[in-house]
C-alpha cells in the first residue's frame, strides 16, 4: 500500500494520473477511482486528481470547452444548439467552440485559413500568418485603421446576430402554428405557415448579406446591395 500511495501521488502531481497503468511493466491494469480514493488520503492530492478527471472529461466532450479568457477563468462552457460560441456566465468573455482563440470575435472569423488553398492569413491586415505574424496582437496594421475596421466589424456582426436570432424566432413560430393546426375546429392556417417560411428565408438572406457586405470591397456594387438589403429588411420587419 505505501508503494501504491507514493506511485499514485507522484502521478497525480505530475498530471499523469489519467489512464495510468500498474507500475509492473507487464501489467496493463488501470487503477479505478475508488481504488485511488482508498489509497490516497491527502485532501490536496485528491483535489488535484479530481481536477485532472474534470479536465479529461471536458477535453473528451465535443460540446464542452473551457472559457478562453486570457485573464484566467475556470468556467466550463456548454455548446448549445448550432451556436459557434458562448459567453461565460462567470466573466462574460465570449469563447469560440471552433478554435478556442483567446479573443472575442464572431464565428465567421474563427478560421484564418483559405478553404481553397489553405493559405493562412491575418483577417485584420490580410498579411501571411507565418512565419512573421506570430500572434493576433502582433498585427502591423495601423491602430486608427484597426479601430475603424473594428467598429465596422462590430456593426455588421450585431446586424448578422440579430437576423440569426430573428430567423430562430420564425422557425419557432412556424413549429407552434403547425401544432395548433392539428387541433380540431381550427381554420386553415396554411397562409400563416407560408408567411413564416418566407420570414425564415428572408432572415437567412439578411444575415448572410451582412457577411457578404463586410467583405465586399466594390463600392459601386455595394451601394446597390445596401439599398436592396435595406428594402428587404423593412419589408421583413413589417411581415
Amino acid at each position: 500500500q505505501p508503494c501504491w500511495k507514493e506511485y499514485l501521488t507522484t502521478r497525480i502531481e505530475q498530471n499523469m494520473v489519467v489512464n495510468c497503468t500498474c507500475p509492473i511493466s507487464e501489467c496493463r491494469a488501470q487503477p479505478t477511482t475508488a481504488f485511488i480514493y482508498s489509497i490516497v488520503s491527502s485532501e490536496e492530492i485528491i483535489a488535484k486528481y479530481e481536477k485532472a478527471l474534470l479536465r479529461c472529461f471536458v477535453e473528451c466532450c465535443s460540446n464542452l470547452t473551457w472559457c478562453t479568457n486570457p485573464q484566467g477563468c475556470d468556467q466550463i462552457l456548454l455548446k448549445d444548439g448550432l451556436g459557434y460560441g458562448a459567453a461565460c456566465s462567470k466573466c462574460s468573455w465570449i469563447s469560440c467552440f471552433n478554435c478556442n482563440f483567446p479573443e472575442a470575435f464572431p464565428w465567421f472569423f474563427c478560421s484564418m485559413t483559405c478553404a481553397k488553398c489553405n493559405h493562412g492569413f491575418c483577417w485584420r491586415c490580410l498579411k501571411p500568418w507565418r512565419p512573421n505574424h506570430k500572434d493576433y496582437y502582433n498585427c502591423s496594421a495601423m491602430v486608427s485603421k484597426a479601430a475603424c475596421q473594428e467598429k465596422r466589424f462590430q456593426d455588421y456582426n450585431e446586424r448578422c446576430t440579430f437576423h440569426h436570432h430573428a430567423r430562430e424566432f420564425a422557425v419557432s413560430l412556424r413549429n407552434s402554428i403547425s401544432s395548433i393546426r392539428e387541433m380540431p375546429k381550427i381554420r386553415n392556417l396554411n397562409f400563416v405557415l407560408d408567411a413564416c417560411k418566407v420570414l425564415e428565408q428572408a432572415r437567412k438572406v439578411l444575415a448572410y448579406s451582412c457577411v457578404y457586405s463586410y467583405y465586399n470591397q466594390d463600392t459601386e456594387s455595394m451601394d446597390i446591395v445596401e439599398q436592396q438589403t435595406e428594402c428587404l429588411e423593412l419589408l421583413t420587419n413589417a411581415l
